[in-house]
């Protein structure tokens, strides 16, 4: 996650963040340099510490919603973490490992950051098993890179879905977006990596974005047991208007199913990504 650029889209909403982190508006204007003094792996807390510091204590809904974004981040950095120093990443290719390895980072980064903006309000994190639901995860490249695309996918959606709940508090909305568009990135490179996988000598038809699946339906996963993750995934009316409806790029046709449900994404409650992530809790 690039935190500098956070500053930087935060000040577009409120020119007078400088003032608000540090009274000597010079020195927090110059970015550049602040980050050459602080250490990378502390930016996540000293840039969570200014926001507490700027804009006070948080409501408790936007407490609720953050600590729910942390459980996620919990859950995505702890799957990395194990996966990355399993018997998968060291059969992964290079460039496979390279992007796992920053992708881990970027997982531990964000909780990094959620924990430094709630403090005592976070959540202690849960304890997660993932070989319960998918036993060979941590031994089988491929089924790896499924369960990545599941955890992924539902990230992008449960930020999306919280979205609304933060339009009152611009700085955490911004920031929260930050991460759903770092999120939305991993989700179609490992969708690519599991592309780059072949079957018996078929290329695997997963695309970089969701798309239907086979028959139709919402899950484009190939992996029943991610169903969940991809729940109205389906749907092909937005804002009231039935996309098929709608005249396509051909003269004389309409716009598929397929690509009325790919050039659209749908958001999951918090519920329902709740009901996803406890299959990862013990």
């Amino acid at each position: 996650m690039d935190f500098i650029k956070i500053l930087k889209d935060i000040e577009t909403i409120d020119p007078e963040i400088t003032d608000r982190l540090n009274p000597r508006r010079a020195a927090i204007k110059n970015i550049t340099s602040f980050g050459s003094k602080v250490a990378l792996s502390s930016l996540p807390f000293a840039l969570g510490t200014m926001f507490k510091r700027a804009y006070g204590q948080t409501s408790n809904t936007v407490n609720d919603v953050l600590n729910f974004a942390l459980t996620l981040e919990y859950l995505e950095a702890d799957f990395y973490t194990k996966g990355n120093a399993s018997v998968v990443y060291s059969t992964a290719p290079a460039a496979a490992q390279g992007a796992l390895t920053q992708i881990a980072k970027d997982e531990n980064a964000h909780v990094a950051f959620l924990k430094s903006v709630l403090g005592t309000a976070a959540v202690a994190k849960p304890t997660f098993n993932f070989t319960n639901s998918f036993p060979t995860v941590f031994t089988d490249y491929a089924t790896y890179l499924a369960v990545a695309q599941g955890l992924e996918d539902t990230g992008v959606r449960a930020y999306k879905g919280q979205a609304p709940a933060l339009l009152g508090n611009k700085v955490v909305l911004t920031a929260a977006l930050s991460i759903h568009s770092v999120e939305a990135r991993h989700a179609s490179h490992i969708r690519q990596m599991r592309r780059a996988l072949s079957t018996s000598g078929v290329t695997n038809v997963i695309t970089p974005w969701i798309s239907l699946g086979a028959n139709g339906q919402a899950n484009d996963s190939g992996v029943p047991a991610l169903d969940k993750t991809f729940a109205g995934e389906d749907n092909k009316t937005q804002g009231g208007v039935d996309i098929t409806t709608l005249n396509g790029a051909v003269a004389g046709t309409k716009i598929s199913a397929k690509a009325a449900v790919e050039c659209f994404d749908e958001p999951l409650t918090m519920a329902a990504v709740l009901d996803i992530a406890k299959q990862f809790i013990v």
